[in-house]
């Protein structure tokens, strides 16, 4: 077993990955297991190490040693020495070959910028004070135009080319040369036989109440499930008025999980054609990125198409109306099953494909949070295609099915304005998800929690059967709204639409390319991590203005309930909820990986989702 070289409270140079960047850090712990140390930075970034990563502060100081031995003063008490020599012989550093003589006479012509060639022994070495705050969110100027960002990309990307200018102009000794040369040679031939060290993603910090909350969530979540459908059901659906329990046999109907199973799997027969472009998602902690295949409109598409063909031929799809609860408990079983066979599989995932968030050695929580952080079936990601495919379209047909019940249990030739309008508004909003599906791979279902019942049961059961919680209302309880306020709800929820999408996509275009012209107008805080935070536009209103814009869109969704009962409501109240947790969580995972940078931002932007309120 190796020994510890470095001791806790020792202040070294540690390395920022990804780049050839050093900075000064204190070692505040060390992993015996995965032989990592955890280093803290000036601006309180908690970060873990490989020890091949880190130098003592001592190596820093010999480099500069080595380099300050070709400094100007030196250099000139050489050439002061060499004037007592004989004028027919030249000085010793001063001889050269005659191809040496030739690159000299080139040199004279090339003018070289002082500033390209101190750049890289500047960044290489150790960088000083201001250098270091730069990067950590410190600039001197702590905004910035996006256009600026090419400026800082060059600085933080290491030049090959200005490297080669600096050995080739290079004013030491050859025997200085030389001696470098071996150092490196040396420290190549170490790293070589160094065996790989595993990256270590043990939970520290666990959410959601810890082992406990997870275990009652498990058991909350269906209920209050079953319980908002069997509300829906009652004339009265008040909340003191509790509904009666169903028998037991009357919530099970073999055909009907035999459809969810095929809803499935026709759902990931979708996903498989070889439709739509292939993208990379952001890297994985091992530094590969995986592939996705978007083509979650097409599948939406051909499910349109189906459903079509199976109206033409008379197929009643109001049926779903008569079973929803059947279609629950078949939906929340296929996710129970899949949540099982997910935690089964991850117990032999390699230790760096497991989730960051569910890797903390606990059954319940990690069964709960997802284990493993992309389980794949070959190329087929589950995770990915469950995030939209067939709980998001599956909304849609279960908000059809109960315009087509309303419409036949009220013997209407048409759907009432309430129901037309939370369909169409729901519609939007699945359609805008699926024809931007590439921008779920940069949220934190994706990149970091894992899959495991929390999202399995989400993306299949809480979503298609409480998201329509709305339209199953309107069946049992007909609401009748004019024309202005109808005009008026509408307005709310294009507003809402408005600041939702225009806030996402703001944000996407500058993680794509922060240089854009289009994006000029923009100013942002720079991070240690090379990415910038915006503070101006949709950004420097909130800091999360899609979550405002989501908020709004859900309120004008239960707005056409009328206000007889709270329940409609229920999908609204409950999101605040989520949004609110989730914005927590953002903030606490932000906070480590800006550090001081994201305090800037905070300063900057005071309001996390409602302006002047929170």
């Amino acid at each position: 077993m190796p020994s510890r070289k470095f001791a806790d409270g020792e202040v070294v140079m540690g390395r920022w990955p990804g780049s050839v960047l050093y900075y000064e850090v204190q070692v505040t712990s060390y992993d015996d297991v995965a032989h990592l140390y955890t280093v803290k930075y000036k601006d309180g970034t908690e970060l873990a190490l490989k020890e091949s990563d880190i130098r003592s502060q001592s190596s820093f100081k010999h480099r500069k040693s080595q380099s300050s031995s070709s400094s100007p003063s030196r250099r000139s008490s050489s050439r002061s020495r060499s004037r007592s020599r004989s004028p027919g012989r030249p000085a010793k550093g001063r001889r050269r070959s005659a191809s040496q003589s030739r690159e000299h006479k080139e040199d004279k012509k090339k003018t070289i910028p002082e500033s390209s060639i101190a750049l890289p022994v500047f960044v290489l070495f150790k960088p000083s004070e201001n250098n270091t705050k730069r990067y950590n969110g410190e600039p001197e100027s702590t905004e910035k135009n996006a256009t600026s960002c090419i400026i800082l990309e060059q600085k933080l990307k290491p030049d090959v080319e200005i490297k080669r200018v600096l050995e080739q102009y290079s004013l030491r000794s050859r025997k200085d040369d030389k001696k470098k040369e071996e150092i490196y040679s040396e420290k190549k031939t170490f790293v070589a036989v160094k065996p790989i060290e595993k990256v270590s993603t043990k939970t520290k910090e666990m959410e959601f109440g810890g082992r406990i909350g997870t275990f009652m969530l498990i058991l909350l979540l269906p209920a209050t499930v079953f319980y908002l459908l069997l509300m829906c059901k009652q004339d009265d659906p008040s909340l003191l008025n509790l509904p009666p329990l169903p028998a037991l046999e009357s919530l099970w109907d073999w055909r009907v999980f035999g459809v969810i199973f095929l809803w499935f799997f026709l759902q990931a027969a979708f996903y498989l054609l070889p439709i739509g472009k292939v993208v990379e998602g952001l890297p994985l902690s091992s530094g590969r990125k995986l592939q996705y295949r978007i083509n979650g409109f097409y599948a939406f598409i051909l499910t349109a198409a189906a459903i079509g063909v199976l109206l033409y031929f008379e197929f009643e799809l109001h049926y779903l109306y008569d079973h929803l609860m059947q279609f629950a408990v078949s939906a929340a079983a296929f996710s129970l099953a899949l949540s099982i066979y997910l935690y089964v599989r991850s117990l032999k995932a390699p230790e760096e494909e497991l989730a960051p968030g569910g890797n903390s050695g606990y059954f319940i929580y990690d069964f709960f949070t997802g284990h493993e952080l992309n389980p794949r079936i070959g190329s087929f990601d589950l995770k990915y295609f469950c995030e939209l495919r067939p709980g998001l379209i599956g909304w849609v047909v279960i908000n059809l099915a109960m315009l087509l019940a309303e419409m036949k249990i009220h013997n209407l030739s048409v759907p009432s304005l309430s129901m037309i309008l939370v369909n169409s508004f729901q519609l939007l909003y699945v359609v805008d998800a699926l024809w931007n599906e590439e921008a779920v791979l940069t949220t934190m279902d994706i990149t970091h929690d894992g899959f495991g019942f929390m999202l399995a049961f989400g993306d299949l059961v809480w979503v298609p059967f409480v998201y329509s919680l709305q339209a199953f209302y309107l069946v049992g309880h007909p609401t009748t709204i004019t024309w202005p306020v109808a005009a008026a709800i509408t307005v709310l929820n294009c507003i809402g639409y408005y600041i939702f999408r225009s806030a996402n996509s703001q944000k996407n275009n500058f993680r794509r390319n922060p240089a854009d012209p289009k994006l000029a107008n923009l100013k942002f805080i720079p991070t240690a991590t090379g990415k910038g935070l915006l503070v101006t536009g949709w950004w420097g209103f909130v800091r999360h203005p899609n979550y405002l814009g989501d908020i709004i869109m859900a309120l004008a969704w239960s707005l056409p309930c009328g206000f007889n009962h709270i329940l409609p409501y229920f999908y609204v109240i409950y999101f605040i909820c989520l949004l609110v947790h989730r914005e927590a969580r953002d903030e606490h995972h932000c906070k480590q990986k800006y550090g001081l940078a994201w305090e800037r931002y905070c300063q900057r932007v005071p309001y996390r989702i409602f302006p002047y309120i929170y």
